[in-house]
């Protein structure tokens, strides 16, 4: 049976124990807690309170995490940026296995410069890899790297790529955000899963419409497509939720998101069961 989590940072201005709750009372099976969520990430990264508050939600399991990427580019062309960078999410990784998080998605990084990504981007991406080896070596946790959406300076947003890198990476997992694929098409979405669905493990499902990403489903026929896309491939892992609340023509209350993520999952569990 299918497995539907959402990110933490659908409930960005509210204390982990009030967006837990929430969560729970959607009907949610469990959370992708992102470090940036502000509650956690403002004050101090108290991870003796975030581990209090997954107690008192047993339920949630296995929970996964989404390494720091605001502000942040491991491919940075700034020394200090990429050091920062790859600092945080090695610290990610090691708060996952913490947790006793079952996976932890991490983006590839970017060129600086809006230009297409040149022989020295891809020797910093390369050192980003192998940071991220020596952080999961001996580590339950499982890391998986996430697709772009396709821009002049993006790095892994096409499925080649994405199927190229783990092939080299036979320790690597793979991250599908299927808004930033469906930026490109639904057929860019199911060429990922076909390509890279034996390394799948976290799905970041959102829509993308009108050129705006990170929208809810809402019953759509682009979303049902990708849900049986999932199901015929056999997919088992986590569905998490990605959604920007500040796609809404106004702001959201907790009871409205409660509902809403309430009718996300029913629609996914009607397709995929």
């Amino acid at each position: 049976m299918v497995h539907i989590a959402v990110s933490t940072m659908f409930f960005h201005e509210y204390p982990l124990d009030e967006g837990f709750d929430a969560i729970g009372r959607a009907g949610i099976d469990s959370i992708e807690f992102w470090v940036e969520t502000p509650h956690f990430w403002l004050n101090g990264h108290p991870v003796g309170e975030l581990q209090a508050r997954l107690g008192e939600h047993p339920g949630f399991s296995p929970v996964n995490v989404h390494a720091p990427i605001l502000d942040l580019n491991p491919c940075s062309v700034n020394p200090r940026v990429a050091q920062a960078s790859l600092a945080y999410t090695a610290e990610a990784i090691d708060l996952a296995e913490r947790i006793g998080a079952g996976v932890v998605t991490v983006h590839p990084g970017r060129r600086t410069a809006k230009r297409p990504p040149g022989g020295p981007d891809y020797r910093r991406f390369e050192h980003y890899v192998d940071t991220l080896r020596t952080a999961a070596s001996g580590k339950r946790v499982r890391v998986a790297i996430e697709n772009m959406e396709r821009a002049v300076n993006s790095l892994l947003s096409r499925p080649d790529e994405a199927r190229e890198l783990l092939d080299r990476e036979p320790w690597l997992s793979f991250t599908l955000d299927v808004s930033h694929a469906m930026a490109t098409s639904v057929e860019e979405v199911t060429r990922f899963i076909g390509l890279c669905g034996d390394r799948l493990a976290n799905v970041h499902l959102s829509r993308t419409e009108g050129g705006r990403t990170h929208l809810p489903l809402d019953g759509s026929p682009r979303g049902r497509a990708v849900l049986q896309a999932l199901a015929e491939a056999g997919y088992a892992g986590a569905i998490t939720l990605e959604i920007e609340d500040r796609n809404f023509d106004h702001d959201l209350s907790l009871e409205e998101k409660v509902i809403l993520l309430a009718r996300e999952a029913a629609f996914i569990r009607s397709e995929m069961g």
